[in-house]
């Protein structure tokens, strides 16, 4: 793979706050960084040089939690309560979806994170091959989990059962660019025994777990009557908590709970647009990073957000929180950002730099056209992107060293033909 040396941009590597380089570089080899600062780098001859003059270098977006195929129901059952929008609209149609059919609706969601700077997503639904089959061909780093339901009469068991074949396939595939985790549903899906079945294949295949937790005020209500306590610690009791456990959403946690979850350093995506869209409220993000949780951000799926603008997660992030604490400075631009790129990764359990521009990590990035109105005059390149730029300024993007977007055109994707099959697949639900 020839050696890229990207130039003349103004570079943040997200690896200390404040910190960024004008007219600065990033060399890319064997789909690592080997460099990124001020200057041009060292030159060679034979480098591909890239010339950002205009542009801001930063790394790619890492999608903390999502359900990529759901951009096939994007606008089906808006407005409507998280229980009942599951319960009445969204799985019955769900369990209609063919494994071809969740092929198409991951590559349109893969279409658009990588247009809108994403670089890696996790993803948690069923058909699990056929996902992995599409962020394989979209060359997307992507960290994948199919979806476990606990009730019923076999009690998860299948479902655990396809998570373990999954795994043992998927994990790690396409030079590590694809891993594998198990996704139990939710405490209220799955009660205690099927959490401790899915502690047990974790360990027995080193692998982490993804579960959505805390999301609504019915959820913990519903789990304190079950259970006798909250839903963070009804799952820490089952011992899921004993291995490495990625928590999606955390709305209505306690203090006692975040000091649960920091004794067991589960990591946390916090997904905010959802969340609000949803009506299920704001998770305490600024005590989560007090307490000093990981925490990365996530669209979650197009369904209940409806688009998955990573752009939009991190300005969110920065601004909602300021709102309900009543503090300008409850989140920084730079700490959004983090929260956006090396947080997600963090969470995700992924490599150490990974959602960085620093030597050694995977060369994940992004290149944004600061050549637009809304980003003229620009003073803080940090403080711009995330208060000013949009999705559609994202004009380049690179995964592990390859070019997934060049001048907006994607570079792995059939942009025409994936908006024809999904349309096709679509049509069936207007009934």
């Amino acid at each position: 793979m020839k050696r890229i040396r990207i130039v003349g941009g103004t570079v943040i590597p997200v690896t200390a706050p404040g910190l960024w380089y004008e007219n600065g570089h990033v060399t890319v080899e064997n789909g690592r960084i080997v460099s990124a600062g001020p200057g041009e780098g060292e030159a060679r001859p034979e480098d591909e040089v890239v010339d950002a003059k205009g542009k801001i270098v930063l790394p790619g977006f890492v999608n903390a939690h999502g359900h990529a195929a759901m951009t096939l129901l994007r606008g089906f059952a808006d407005d409507l309560p998280l229980m009942e929008w599951l319960q009445n609209r969204i799985w019955p149609v769900e369990n209609t979806l063919t494994g071809e059919e969740i092929f198409w609706g991951t590559q349109l969601a893969i279409l658009e994170m990588i247009s809108g700077g994403t670089t890696t997503f996790a993803d948690m639904y069923f058909h699990m091959d056929r996902v992995a089959e599409a962020a394989a061909e979209a060359g997307i780093r992507a960290v994948l989990c199919r979806g476990i339901i606990g009730i019923g009469p076999d009690a998860g068991r299948q479902a655990i059962e396809e998570s373990r074949a999954f795994v043992r396939r998927w994990h790690g595939a396409e030079g590590g660019r694809i891993s594998a985790m198990l996704g139990p549903h939710a405490p209220y899906t799955c009660p205690p025994e099927v959490l401790r079945q899915v502690a047990e294949v974790s360990a027995e295949l080193d692998v982490p777990v993804q579960i959505h937790l805390a999301e609504t005020r019915a959820e913990v209500e519903e789990i304190r009557a079950r259970y006798g306590r909250t839903p963070v610690l009804a799952v820490s009791e089952s011992g899921l908590f004993e291995r490495p456990t990625l928590a999606a959403h955390c709305v209505h946690v306690s203090d006692e709970d975040l000091d649960e979850m920091k004794r067991w350093d589960v990591r946390v995506s916090h997904n905010p647009g959802s969340n609000l869209k949803l009506g299920s409220g704001v998770a305490p993000l600024r005590r989560m990073l007090q307490k000093g949780l990981v925490v990365g951000l996530g669209t979650d799926g197009a369904a209940s957000n409806n688009n998955l603008d990573m752009l939009e997660e991190i300005r969110l992030a920065a601004t909602l929180h300021k709102g309900v604490e009543l503090d300008p400075e409850a989140v920084s631009a730079d700490e959004a950002l983090a929260l956006g790129t090396r947080g997600g990764a963090s969470a995700l359990f992924l490599e150490e730099g990974l959602g960085t521009l620093s030597p050694g990590a995977p060369a994940d990035l992004v290149l944004l056209d600061e050549n637009v109105p809304h980003l003229i005059p620009r003073y803080n390149p940090v403080s711009h992107v995330v208060y000013a730029a949009q999705s559609r300024d994202v004009t380049d993007v690179m995964c592990a060293g390859r070019w997934l977007l060049r001048n907006r055109e994607p570079q792995t994707l059939d942009r025409e033909k994936i908006v024809y099959q999904v349309r096709q697949i679509v049509s069936r639900f207007a009934s």
